[in-house]
């Protein structure tokens, strides 16, 4: 067996040369760093991004950076055979990491649960731990129907609202957030749509008639929700996403299991 992996990556437009079983490995995307050590493959993992301890307990490795900017020289000092990106904001990275000549692949931003398992099925080709990899998407998309098969009805109607930094968007229907809503027996009211975030419209929400409002926000920019229902003149019963691993419904690692059966237990 050849001692390199040739393959193509969408992302990057070209091919990728990596180690044909990587050894040391920097995860600069959270939700691959936890399902690198939930494989039982974090022993490589050599480097991560600032974000990645919320999700890995105990995590000594050296922190290389955050989603948007990195030591270039300590990642040379770690001589990593794989680096871990993704795109959306990070692309810019991504692209500048592999035109600076270090082994990069950065896997799609998932839009859906079906996008996280098909990334997991990926990084275990990239590992060569297929097994490994098929056998958490397998014990992640039973867990999600489980869930949902055993939500009770009718559905209560929730209006999700994240506040990225110090920018608001509501959830719609293209993205996990969706799927986790929905697996948790809940009723996304702008699941319709066929965009993952909309742009604020109180209004809209409003003739949505929702009964809940899940609200998620980052520790750098806390949003009291409270004052936004006082605010508004509304009066939904509240559920508060942050960045707590088991309660960040914007993470898209396997702790989202932990996640969608919180996210139960509060809605229902």
């Amino acid at each position: 067996m050849s001692d390199s992996l040739r393959v193509y990556c969408d992302s990057l437009g070209s091919f990728v040369n990596l180690s044909a079983k990587p050894k040391r490995i920097i995860s600069l995307v959270s939700g691959l760093t936890e399902a690198l050590f939930e494989m039982g493959y974090g022993a490589q993992v050599v480097g991560v991004s600032a974000y990645c301890s919320r999700y890995v307990p105990n995590l000594t490795v050296p922190v290389v950076g955050d989603y948007l900017q990195v030591d270039e020289n300590q990642i040379k000092q770690l001589e990593p055979d794989l680096i871990l990106t993704t795109t959306g904001v990070q692309r810019g990275l991504g692209r500048k990491l592999s035109e600076h000549g270090f082994p990069v692949y950065p896997c799609p931003l998932p839009n859906s649960l079906h996008g996280i398992l098909e990334n997991v099925t990926t990084l275990g080709a990239l590992l060569d731990e297929v097994d490994s990899a098929r056998a958490l998407t397998q014990r992640w998309s039973r867990f999600f129907l489980d869930l949902e098969t055993a939500a009770p009805l009718p559905r209560p109607r929730v209006y999700a609202e994240c506040w990225l930094g110090k920018h608001v968007r509501m959830v719609g229907g293209f993205t996990f957030i969706h799927d986790i809503i929905t697996a948790a027996g809940g009723e996304n009211i702008f699941g319709a749509h066929r965009q993952g975030y909309l742009p604020l419209d109180i209004a809209a929400a409003e003739r949505a008639q929702p009964e809940i409002l899940l609200s998620f926000s980052e520790p750098d920019y806390p949003i009291d929700v409270n004052f936004l229902q006082k605010e508004r003149g509304w009066n939904l019963r509240v559920i508060v996403s942050d960045v707590t691993r088991g309660q960040n419904i914007i993470h898209d690692g396997p702790s989202m299991m932990e996640t969608a059966a919180w996210l139960k237990q509060q809605i229902t």
